[in-house]
């Protein structure tokens, strides 16, 4: 969740410097941005329940009810953005991308948080490198 936020204020940084209606951007960023929460949110509670079903077919179609689910509300958000005109819905899009874009970097951040000398290298930690000898 750090993640999708971390991003959101990454990218609400550029909105401001290249962002014609700068608003605009940013309220669909935020609308993104919740969308993207809410999508991890409901993901992994969907997951956790379909792991705890003992039958795999029900454990698949509760996966499949879920993510079709995620993906509806987020369309009707996107309508609804469309219809009220709140927003940049290229915005929204972008904010989105959140989602996708800290699942990716996660493992990054994973390793840099719980072993942060493995990120430099042995030359620079001020050790030599162990060769095994």
């Amino acid at each position: 969740m750090a993640g999708i936020v971390g991003y959101g204020l990454v990218v609400l940084g550029a909105g401001i410097i290249f962002a014609r209606d700068k608003m605009d951007f940013a309220a669909g960023l935020g609308i993104g941005i919740a969308c993207a929460l809410f999508m991890a949110y409901h993901m992994a509670a969907t997951i956790e329940d379909a792991v705890s079903l003992r039958d795999e077919k029900q454990a698949r179609n509760k996966s499949v009810a879920g993510s079709v689910l995620r993906y509806g509300i987020v369309g009707i958000v996107f309508c609804g953005m469309m219809y009220f005109k709140l927003g940049s819905l290229l915005a929204a899009f972008f904010g989105l991308m959140g989602l996708k874009v800290s699942a990716y970097i996660q493992p990054l951040l994973h390793t840099v948080k719980n072993d942060p000398d493995r990120m430099v290298p042995p030359e620079e930690q001020g050790e030599a490198p162990k060769t095994g000898l």
